[in-house]
């Protein structure tokens, strides 16, 4: 068993390695903390376009950084004019229902949908680096808002204070976003896993859907509260009090919009069916009701919408308590929700276009719009799925079909609020009962189940907190499952024993390469993270009891005993003042049982830390090598060439032939 015969390169020639282990030259703190920040917070060195530029330049660069419309603007020619033109129309027939939508499902005047689709894009269209997102109003931030502003103030008893309250919590949803991007603390949002976010909207979507069945079977008392017991008692208990006629339109209206969807998804070129499904179904309805009488026979509609642009809310803030702290938590939460989103949103159609956004521009951008929306009667806005995937196919070139859409948003809001009088309230909830069922995506929980079962947990846990309990809890837990995973992979990281690839100097995996050879007398152990006081505890037991297993695999098989133990520190990017302790520990114990620990590869970092720790001079650095190869070759000639018993000298030349 093992490569005995195999020749080390080193060891062959009886000398030392070319290359020793080097510790990386001191450096001022200032310089070593300077470089810790830029790497935090600037990763992608958003500074470095402005070096050696002049002031004049440097201007310019700055305005294109907060404002790339001035970067493109002076680009954009008719021909983009066009696509986007089309674009923005047809994003504007859906932003329209959409909007009236979601405004119902946060509780808000329906009014507040259209103001919401009017200011927040233009400001976008400024600021933002996506050419596809298409901005608005979203159903799970608006059920989200609704539902945690419903639990302090009765928007049906106190319809103004809720609305002013709808309006400070956007207020500080937008501080909050702007600050994760001028503060470059954007990898905050990184913390809600692929596996929460589609596990959290697949559970807000079931509940949003739910829902909507006071509207589908007409009735006009229903439970505040969003979790699935709630909702099904509330509707079964009024089973006396279901309108017919309403379920009748509502269904019939459904089926509709899901076959237009249904079509357009077979048939790409057609996207504008489903994109044009949800105003056309509003108009059918509006019409259907105003030469029936439905709204006499049961059947609730809007009823008038104000007319005109948006006024102006700024004074409206409640920035005074009791209720400033409901306010604040409410932004910051679907604040994130909504960013999360958004962000996901745009990296995804860039990334189809082959282009890059920043994801600390959009966050500041978002956040803009949110705060500048906030002060003209607009409510939480980002860039949802549905809208900006029409927005996608429909062609568009640049932001400005977001101008289109508001401009298209404005003339309705102008001239053709009225017509909405009669839009009955069930078609609204068809509309959004078929853009939420897109939400509940089965093929993503199949494939975390496949990939990944402790993400398929995390999915899971996300979907049922959301639907057996409340939004909020549903969140909280899935984060809470995910930040648990986090701490796992620290406090718990692998070591994996390697072995020799036949007829090479390559060590793998055992596990993954089961034809990799033991090497006789040495143990090779690969530590695959950073360590740390969580985890210095964990691997000092995980390495002696590797160690205790290898002796009695040894002991067992009537192999030689066993003599080094290497560890491969590759993987290791970064070691604490535990972890120094923790290898001073090992040595010793290795030492009292005749075995002598070796260092494999180990980073600048660790290499610096582990000089100026002392260990090193502890250790001897003539036992820290370049790769596990060389310290293999050193080990293995040691075996062959030298005293057995000189292995517990700590300072024992490995390479001096006795």
């Amino acid at each position: 068993m093992g490569n005995a015969d195999y020749v080390y390169p080193s060891a062959a020639e009886g000398g030392e390695s070319l290359h020793k282990a080097a510790i990386p030259p001191p450096q001022p703190f200032v310089k070593s903390l300077k470089n810790s920040l830029k790497e935090t917070f600037f990763p992608d060195d958003p500074l470095r376009q402005f070096k050696n530029q002049p002031a004049r330049r440097k201007i310019v660069l700055g305005l294109q950084y907060f404002f790339p419309v001035v970067e493109w603007g002076p680009r954009y020619n008719p021909g983009l004019l066009k696509s986007d033109l089309i674009s923005g129309i047809t994003i504007a027939s859906l932003a329209i229902p959409q909007g009236i939508s979601y405004a119902k499902l946060a509780n808000l005047p329906p009014i507040l949908g259209l103001y919401s689709s009017f200011i927040p894009p233009l400001i976008y269209a400024m600021m933002g680096s996506s050419k596809d997102l298409a901005v608005g109003t979203v159903a799970v931030a608006s059920l989200l808002m609704g539902a945690m502003l419903g639990a302090e103030v009765n928007a049906a008893q106190n319809p103004t204070l809720y609305l002013h309250l709808a309006f400070t919590a956007t207020f500080f949803a937008g501080v909050f976003q702007a600050s994760l991007g001028l503060l470059r603390l954007g990898f905050i949002v990184d913390f809600l896993s692929h596996a929460t976010i589609v596990g959290f909207m697949g559970g807000a979507a079931t509940v949003v859907c739910l829902q909507q069945l006071k509207g589908i079977l007409g009735l006009t008392h229903f439970t505040h509260a969003t979790d699935l017991v709630s909702v099904l008692r509330s509707v079964f208990s009024q089973i006396h009090e279901w309108r017919w006629q309403s379920g009748v339109l509502g269904c019939g209206f459904l089926l509709f919009l899901l076959i237009t969807k249904y079509f357009s998804k077979k048939k790409p070129k057609f996207f504008w069916i489903s994109a044009m499904a949800p105003l056309t179904s509003v108009i059918l309805g509006s019409l259907l009701v105003f030469l029936a009488h439905a709204e006499k026979h049961g059947v609730e509609v809007i009823g008038e919408l104000k007319k005109g642009l948006n006024p102006v809310s700024i004074t409206d803030l409640v920035l005074v308590s009791p209720y400033l702290s409901t306010a604040i938590k409410t932004g910051i939460i679907t604040g994130v929700i909504a960013l999360a989103e958004g962000i996901a949103v745009g990296r995804s159609f860039a990334m189809f276009k082959h282009y890059n956004i920043d994801g600390n521009k959009e966050m500041v951008a978002i956040g803009t719009m949110n705060m500048v929306g906030s002060c003209f009667s607009c409510y939480l806005t980002t860039g949802p799925f549905s809208r900006s995937a029409v927005n996608y196919n429909a062609g568009c070139k640049t932001a400005v079909s977001n101008v289109v859409m508001a401009i298209a948003v404005m003339l309705t809001l102008l001239f053709l609020t009225p017509l909405f009088y009669y839009t009955p309230i069930v078609v609204l909830s068809s509309i959004i009962i078929s853009a939420m069922l897109g939400l509940i995506d089965y093929d993503a929980a199949i494939h975390l189940w496949k990939v990944d079962k402790f993400d398929f947990l995390v999915y899971i846990a996300a979907y049922a907190g959301v639907v057996f309990a409340s939004v909020e809890i549903g969140l909280v837990i899935a984060v809470v499952i995910s930040l648990l995973r986090l701490l796992l992979f620290v406090a718990r990281p692998r070591t994996l024993v390697l072995g020799n690839l036949p007829n090479s100097t390559v060590y793998r995996n055992v596990e993954q390469y089961p034809n990799a050879d033991n090497v006789p007398g040495i143990l090779i152990l690969e530590i695959d993270a950073p360590i740390y006081f969580a985890n210095s505890s964990y691997l000092r037991e995980r390495i002696i009891r590797w160690v205790d297993e290898e002796e009695d695999r040894i002991k067992a098989s009537g192999e030689s005993t066993l003599q080094y133990v290497v560890l491969d520190m590759s993987a290791v990017g970064n070691i604490d003042t535990s972890g120094i302790s923790m290898f001073e520990e090992i040595k010793n114990i290795l030492t009292r049982r005749g075995l002598k620990i070796v260092l494999a590869n180990p980073g600048a970092e660790v290499m610096k830390k582990l000089d100026k720790g002392k260990f090193i001079e502890s250790l001897g650095h003539e036992w820290i090598y370049l790769t596990v190869a060389e310290a293999v070759a050193a080990c293995n000639y040691r075996l062959h060439s030298c005293k057995p018993n000189l292995v517990t000298d700590e300072k024992a030349e490995p390479w001096n032939n006795v």
